[in-house]
């Protein structure tokens, strides 16, 4: 009986231990399943498990903390006697001595030399720049282009703890390329703000028009980063923080952001720059004509074939090198430049294709220097004719 007991006893204990071990592979069998969650008194908090950021944010900030010491808020002092003058009072647009106005811009070299935009500081009798770290310069005014809408100021203190911003290749951007502006939005200094490039080789509305016509600026960088009074003359970057362009203007009847900003590519700035830091000044190459793209209706007027493209000329200036060269204008109807008769259309410059006005704009801002010679093909009464043209610089007036 005893005996019996003890293996009862035994038998009792194994079952009680089976049943434990049964339970602990259950509930194992939950965890693996995600239907029970298994507590760790090991685990790391759930703050910091997520505390990590991303590559991209990353990269941002380094991006930040890179170039913003390096970007600068442009405050300037324009006299009334420089303002726009009101076109019904004849008198400056303004009843107070001075106007204030704000830009951004960023550090080019070791000399203090900082590039922004002419229209942030034209006119100006004071510039003022003020740095992330709240260093506050004076600045005086280099070179002013308007026909790129580019300035150099210098700024007049110690410049030995900023870095010039780096430069990139404009050239090598492509659509959907991510880019980064950092300037002064509203005065709100430091602001950066993202994007992508929306498209390339636009052109641009220049800031000179002379008794020849307007001028437009070529191979604009579009982007769909909000821009907003006050990022003018700032740099748009690239991912490797290297300006790519100088942020210019936006298409907004409001003055606000709507998600069609321009920036000066910054291949231009590496032409544009250095002449103004030297000479205060750059000279562009001028042909002396005014054009337009063709398209379908205008084709179907001029009895051209509908796949034709090229830039027709509808003016030609006095005395310029296109009216030296023997460019013969289109006959117009008044100032809407409709039914057009006659007139050449400029197919190719030095080989290179010419489908529309802008690539011919494009081609002489970028390529051809003042003094050079170009060859212009274009179609005359359905003929293809070849002309030289020695470029003269654009006249001031």
């Amino acid at each position: 009986m005893r005996r019996r007991n003890h293996l009862h006893v035994i038998s009792l204990v194994l079952v009680l231990v089976g049943i434990l071990v049964g339970i602990g592979l259950q509930g194992q069998a939950r965890v693996s399943y995600g239907q029970l969650p298994a507590p760790s008194l090991t685990s790391q908090p759930v703050n910091q498990a997520v505390s990590a950021v991303s590559n991209q944010t990353a990269l941002y900030r380094s991006i930040y903390s890179q170039v913003n010491p390096s970007v600068v808020s442009i405050r300037v002092r324009i006299p009334a006697q420089n303002l726009p003058v009101d076109s019904d009072s004849g008198l400056p647009d303004s009843n107070q001595p001075y106007q204030v106005a704000a830009g951004s811009g960023f550090v080019y070299d070791d000399q203090g030399h900082v590039v922004t935009n002419a229209h942030v500081v034209q006119n100006a009798d004071v510039v003022e720049v003020t740095f992330s770290d709240g260093n506050i310069m004076r600045a005086k005014i280099s070179g002013i282009d308007l026909d790129s809408d580019l300035a150099v100021i210098q700024l007049q203190g110690d410049v030995s703890g900023y870095k010039p911003v780096p430069l990139g290749d404009s050239d090598t951007i492509q659509v959907g390329d991510v880019v980064l502006a950092i300037g002064n939005p509203f005065e709100q200094a430091g602001t950066m703000t993202q994007g992508i490039i929306s498209a390339l080789n636009r052109t641009v509305k220049g800031l000179r028009a002379t008794s020849s016509g307007a001028y437009s600026i070529p191979g604009a960088l579009q982007t769909d980063a909000a821009l907003n009074p006050g990022n003018s003359g700032g740099p748009l970057l690239n991912e490797s923080g290297q300006v790519i362009g100088v942020n210019e203007q936006i298409e907004a009847p409001a003055g606000q952001s709507s998600g069609i900003s321009f920036a000066i590519p910054v291949n231009l700035v590496k032409q544009v720059v250095p002449a103004l830091i030297k000479d205060g000044r750059i000279a562009h190459p001028y042909l002396g004509i005014s054009t337009m793209s063709l398209n379908l209706d205008l084709n179907e007027a001029l009895k051209i074939p509908a796949k034709t493209r090229g830039a027709l000329v509808i003016g030609v200036a006095v005395n310029s090198p296109a009216a030296q060269a023997g460019l013969q204008p289109a006959s117009v109807t008044s100032a809407t430049n409709a039914n057009p008769t006659g007139g050449d259309i400029i197919v190719a410059v030095d080989k290179q294709t010419v489908r529309s006005s802008d690539d011919l704009i494009a081609y002489l801002f970028a390529k051809i220097s003042v003094g050079q010679s170009i060859t212009l093909t274009f179609l005359r009464n359905g003929m293809q004719q070849n002309v030289q043209v020695k470029l003269a610089a654009r006249p001031q007036a």
